[in-house]
């Protein structure tokens, strides 16, 4: 329907040079051309929703307060929705809609943040994962059916992720001693800095928490943290709970829908039988017991975290193709400067220094994609083969995965944070009104480099397990280094070998800038500069060490790094991740051509050569490139833009992200952009009244009552 919209002369001609087929690569995004005909019906339903309550269009104008109230109204109608439509009654989600595979999709067509989100993306997880069959036959069908709402309240005000430090305590208190039959847990804040903090959904929505505590036994020993879960309102009517104290911890750089929460307790009793206890029980005389579990149980609890992680990687190409896509489209519509003739203004995306500034974005988004759902698949696989007893699966593996997951959460957050930003630069002035849409999705998308793991804290677990892969090859330990033959980080073994081995100095073969330009000679750069880094780091602790620093300080030493390893460790996998799916793509046709193939290895070149250009000094440091290689490097890039940019608009286009998702007036589909603009401009609250609020009340007084008129008065202060 969009396509009968009158378009901008420019995008439609921009559109009519592209290679390929744009609705191909749509449904290699989205899994199959089934699953895009089902993600454009969902969408529909929420656009085209007759309440009108899904509207974003005045989101800009409202006080953070309306908006909060008006994105609960938002969760309201999507469940209504949900449950006129089925979503939920599908094979193993039981009545829950947050578990139908359809749920993602209409959250994101919403295109707006519920606050209620920590229910499902924490609180009921948490149940299903840490509680024992009783307690989730007890909770879950509350959550189901939204009369518990929770959140996950682990951060307080003076601790964050480490969490052996938090200070909230839950103490026992037997039924002897003034406790419920049974036992009793009390709650409670000790200090200030106790306080839970940050919480989404925490402040005003949820009316319980998932608390994180220090587990204080019967007979008054620390067992250290655990979890809680604590009525904080009652489900009658919303009111907080005795020695409960909550509230929204105010507005934020971003994500406002959202109520992140404080909450504090005073000792608060709750029953013996609200801690989590499928790992750990207290019986009601506050003896302690660790449960065992089987070695398949406690890697699927892992996997279960780094999956959060994976999302996270998944999304980051996402939100940098939303701003790719409203910078690009905007950047075809946009004129500026003259060319030869003097007559004909410019394309901005014309300039080369703007392609060099949004194309290798664009190369990043779909790169991400790919890493995304191979992150995704091989985690799914894995639990599969825990859960189901099908296959042995080595803590070598599980301990590998976490390493890939760290590391790529790091840099593609990063990456896009940055991204997107830079995306909102390069749409000038306009970029920086709200109505571009990219302001918000910039300061909302801020969160990810700090939530599940900081980005500058996670390269250490990466280099932790990567540096046992260095023992193992410098030990010659031939079993050891057979454990990784399942692992991600198994591309390093050559490297490494030749590199701690002596043997022959790996160096670049490219003999000329079209050799630069072949993606396995790009791969074997990333792989020899990822080793060539992983042993320095080694060889810098070990040295440091041997010398009489203590192993601490050694470690605080690498640190920055080993920020450089897991940098370089993300960016071989994403690129042999993106080499790898469109090798895979070409022995399946089962949904690309080749001009598919080929636009996509474009981007795949263009990712590897630019990335290659931005740390050129990691390759030319050892030699392994030579002065006149990387002068081919940086002319590959130029070369390689020059073939992705008649294709730029018609890949946003594949990204198939409507209007109503974009929510941007300079990334609209039919290019209309100076009509929305001025359309945005005149919905202002100071646009309402003739003349403009403020001038009764106070510029009258000068420009009419002369209360600024000079009259030669002499300085009095």
């Amino acid at each position: 329907s969009r396509r009968q919209v009158r378009m901008n002369d420019d995008l439609k001609a921009e559109r009519s040079r592209a290679t390929f087929d744009t609705e191909l690569v749509t449904a290699l995004l989205d899994g199959g051309k089934e699953k895009t005909a089902r993600r454009r019906q969902l969408e529909a339903l929420i656009a085209k929703d007759p309440t009108g309550i899904f509207s974003n269009e005045d989101n800009a104008y409202l006080h953070r307060k309306d908006r909060h109230v008006r994105a609960l109204a938002k969760h309201v109608r999507l469940v209504e929705l949900c449950r006129a439509h089925g979503i939920g009654s599908e094979p193993g989600a039981d009545g829950d809609i947050t578990l139908s595979p359809d749920f993602p999709t209409l959250l994101a067509a919403v295109a707006d943040d519920i606050p209620t989100a920590l229910h499902w993306v924490m609180f009921t997880p948490n149940i299903r994962s840490l509680c024992d069959d009783e307690q989730q036959a007890k909770w879950l069908p509350l959550c189901r059916d939204w009369k518990m709402i929770g959140c996950y309240a682990q951060t307080e005000l003076g601790h964050g992720s480490n969490i052996r430090a938090l200070e909230t305590t839950a103490m026992f208190l037997p039924e002897s001693q003034g406790g419920d039959a049974g036992g009793s847990w009390i709650i409670n804040s000790p200090t200030l800095t106790a306080s839970k903090f940050w919480p989404g959904t925490l402040g005003r929505t949820a009316n319980h928490a998932m608390v994180i505590a220090r587990l204080i036994d019967g007979s008054s020993k620390d067992r250290g943290i655990h979890n809680f879960l604590v009525p904080l309102r009652s489900m009658d009517d919303h009111t907080l709970l005795p020695g409960v104290v909550t509230g929204d911890i105010g507005p934020k750089i971003g994500l406002n829908n959202y109520d992140n929460g404080f909450a504090r307790f005073d000792n608060v009793k709750i029953p013996r039988r609200n801690m989590a206890m499928r790992f750990a029980k207290v019986d009601e005389h506050g003896k302690y017991t660790k449960i065992s579990m089987s070695d398949a149980t406690s890697k699927v609890a892992y996997i279960t975290m780094m999956l959060v992680r994976a999302f996270i990687v998944n999304e980051a190409g996402k939100h940098l193709a939303q701003a790719c896509t409203v910078s690009i489209r905007y950047s075809a519509v946009r004129r500026q400067g003259f060319d030869e003739t003097g007559k004909k203004e410019v394309q901005i995306l014309d300039y080369r220094q703007q392609q060099h500034r949004l194309l290798p974005h664009l190369a990043e988004s779909y790169c991400f994609f790919f890493t995304g759902r191979k992150l995704l698949q091989h985690l799914f696989s894995i639990e599969n083969r825990l859960v189901s007893g099908s296959g042995d699966v080595l803590k070598t593996e599980v301990a590998d995965l976490h390493a890939s997951s760290s590391a790529l959460k790091s840099f593609t957050t990063t990456v896009a944070a940055d991204g997107i930003e830079d995306c909102r630069k390069a749409c000038g002035g306009h970029g920086f009104l709200q109505c571009s849409g990219l302001p918000e999705l910039a300061t909302t998308y801020l969160q990810n480099p700090t939530v599940e793991g900081d980005n500058h804290m996670l390269p250490q677990q990466v280099v932790k397990v990567l540096l046992k892969l260095v023992n193992a090859v410098q030990s010659g330990d031939a079993d050891a280094v057979a454990e990784y033959k399942r692992c991600d980080s198994i591309y390093l073994i050559p490297s490494l070998k030749s590199i701690l081995g002596e043997d022959d100095v790996e160096q670049c073969t490219a003999s000329s800038e079209e050799s630069m330009m072949d993606l396995h000679l790009l791969l074997a750069a990333y792989r020899h500069r990822a080793a060539r880094l992983l042993v320095g780091v080694a060889a810098q602790i070990q040295e440091a060490v041997s010398e009489g620093t203590t192993m601490q300080k050694a470690w605080n030493d690498a640190l920055i790094q080993m920020s450089r390893v897991s940098r370089a460790h993300a960016l071989y996998l994403l690129l042999e991740n993106f080499v790898i799916s469109l090798s895979d793509e070409i022995k399946t046709g089962e949904l690309l051509g080749q001009s598919e193939i080929e636009v996509l290895k474009d981007l795949a070149r263009l990712f590897g050569l630019y990335w290659l250009e931005r740390d050129i000094g990691d390759f030319l440091e050892d030699g392994y490139l030579s002065s006149e290689q990387a002068g081919w490097v940086r002319s590959g890039v130029l070369r390689t833009l020059d073939k992705v940019r008649p294709n730029a608009v018609a890949l946003v286009d594949a990204r198939d992200f409507s209007d109503f998702r974009l929510k941007s007036a300079l990334g609209r589909y039919d290019g209309n952009v100076y009509p929305e603009i001025m359309k945005s401009a005149q919905k202002d609250q100071l646009n309402q009244t003739e003349p403009g609020p403020g001038y009764e009340e106070h510029l009258k007084k000068l420009i009419v009552g002369g209360l600024g008129v000079y009259t030669g008065t002499q300085s009095r202060l």
